[in-house]
Order: C-alpha cells, then sequence, then structure tokens
C-alpha cells in the first residue's frame, strides 16, 4: 500500500497519507477552497501557521507562499480536498453574473467556514468525480467548480471583494519580504509576482539593494541561518535542510563548508 497518493482531475485535488510527511513548498498562484476530511493540515506562512483541523473548510487565498505539514489521525488516514477558483474561471463568474468587487478585502480576515449541510454535501459529491477521472467530462468539473463559488458567496457575500479582484499585486518592500520568505523553496518568478514586480524589475531591484544576484543572495542568507541553528539551538543538519530550502543534504554540507570553511561538526 502506498504511503502517500494525490489523484488530480482538472481543478479537484484529493491527497491521501497513511504516515505524516511534509508537503512541497508552494507557490499558490490562484484562490482554493479546501475540505479536511481527516487528519490535520499544518500549514507555515508569512504570517504564522494554521492548523486545518478535522471536518474544516479553509479558503486559501492566492499569491503567497505556504510548506505544509499533513498528519494522519489516530484512526484515519490523512485526507483533504480542494478545488481550484483560477482567475479564468472567476472572471467569467463575475462577468456572467454581474457581480464585481467594490471594496478591498480585509487582510486579518480569517477564512474558515463552518462545515454546514452545504458545504459537507458539497465536498462529498466531489468523491466520485476524483476516483473516477476517465469517466467524468471537464465539462461536469467545471459546473463543480461554479457550485463552491456559489456557496462561497451564500456563506459570505463580502467573499466578493477577494474573489473578484482581479487587481495585480502591488509593489512592496523587498528587502522586509525576502528576508522574511527566504526559506521558500520556490522560483525567482514565484518571488517577483509576489513583490509586485516582473522579473526584470525583481532581478533590477534587487541587485540595488543587496548587491547580488537573487540566487547568490538566497543561498548566503539561508547558509547564514544554518550556522546559527546549528551553533546557537544545537539543531541537526538533517532536521533544518529542507526547512531552509535546500533540496538535499549532500548539496547542503558541500554548500556549508565551501562557504565556512567547516563541517556542520566543526562550527
Amino acid at each position: 500500500m502506498e504511503k502517500t497518493s494525490e489523484i488530480i482531475f482538472d481543478k479537484l485535488v484529493y491527497s491521501c497519507a497513511f504516515e505524516s510527511y511534509k508537503g512541497h513548498e508552494e507557490f499558490i498562484p490562484d484562490h482554493f477552497l479546501g475540505f479536511q476530511l481527516s487528519g490535520e493540515t499544518h500549514a507555515f506562512h508569512e504570517q504564522g501557521k494554521t492548523i486545518i483541523k478535522e471536518n474544516t473548510v479553509v479558503l486559501v487565498r492566492k499569491n503567497q507562499l505556504i510548506r505544509t505539514m499533513k498528519h494522519p489521525s489516530k484512526n484515519e488516514k490523512y485526507q483533504f480536498l480542494s478545488i481550484t477558483l483560477d482567475d479564468e474561471t472567476l472572471r467569467q463568474y463575475s462577468a456572467e453574473n454581474k457581480i464585481t468587487a467594490d471594496q478591498s478585502f480585509p487582510d486579518y480576515q480569517r477564512l474558515f467556514f463552518e462545515p454546514d449541510d452545504f458545504f459537507k454535501t458539497y465536498f462529498t459529491s466531489l468523491i466520485p468525480y476524483v476516483h473516477k477521472t476517465k469517466d467524468i467530462p471537464p465539462r461536469l468539473a467545471a459546473l463543480k467548480v461554479k457550485e463552491a463559488i456559489e456557496l462561497l458567496l451564500q456563506s459570505n457575500p463580502d467573499l466578493k471583494n477577494l474573489l473578484f479582484d482581479f487587481s495585480e499585486p502591488h509593489k512592496i518592500d523587498l528587502k522586509e519580504f525576502m528576508n522574511k520568505n527566504f526559506m521558500f523553496n520556490v522560483s525567482i518568478e514565484a518571488f517577483a509576482r509576489l513583490t509586485g514586480r516582473s522579473l526584470s524589475g525583481f532581478k533590477r531591484d534587487f541587485n540595488k539593494i543587496f548587491n547580488m544576484s537573487p540566487k547568490q543572495w538566497l543561498k548566503e542568507r539561508r547558509l547564514k541561518e544554518a550556522y546559527y541553528l546549528i551553533k546557537n539551538k544545537e539543531k541537526r543538519p538533517s532536521d533544518i535542510y529542507l526547512d531552509l530550502g535546500f533540496e538535499n543534504l549532500s548539496h547542503f554540507y558541500y554548500s556549508f563548508k565551501q562557504k565556512f570553511g567547516v563541517t556542520t561538526t566543526e562550527v
């Protein structure tokens, strides 16, 4: 039996696991609506940590970085079901129903929902779709996405200001953002988008602030943090290298020795 599995059908994603595991670090380009069928998802992001408990519905905002730990419950496997609400679908829905954003949606508002009968029935109805991907035409999946939008607006009409806000991310403080998010192992393109810049604009601004390329700075910053954690917090390299954005342990050891002239055990 596989320890983890993921089934993807169009905009529907079903994740299953039989033991705790770390999910991939992700740049979330689109909103998505998720339901924790069993177990827990621990999500780490710029604002801190969010625990999505069993039987919880959550709307995850687009344009953010997230790292997850996925934990099965004692008597159940880990199961999480999500549906992507992409800009193209939301623009179409907005035009068809003449619903538009008329003010900013507050950043501090928590996006959890009581799993009422409507939400429970909705997510239960998605299970056959993800398990019969060869038999279900994409048109039916599109209808389920529209149904999700209807349920969200029914639960909170003000969500129109989140779902139908198609403005580009505004330009933010690059230095502050990078020092908060350097550990996320995502593309330079993702960092550029999150700071409200084109790729060329991001590289240009980055070089002005840090006097080096983004790739070089990220490596230096992650190694500096690793040195601190090993020396002052007595952390083991095997416990921190992934959290600091390194893809494999051997590369981390090599980079550390090259940077500091000593091995991790000599610090």
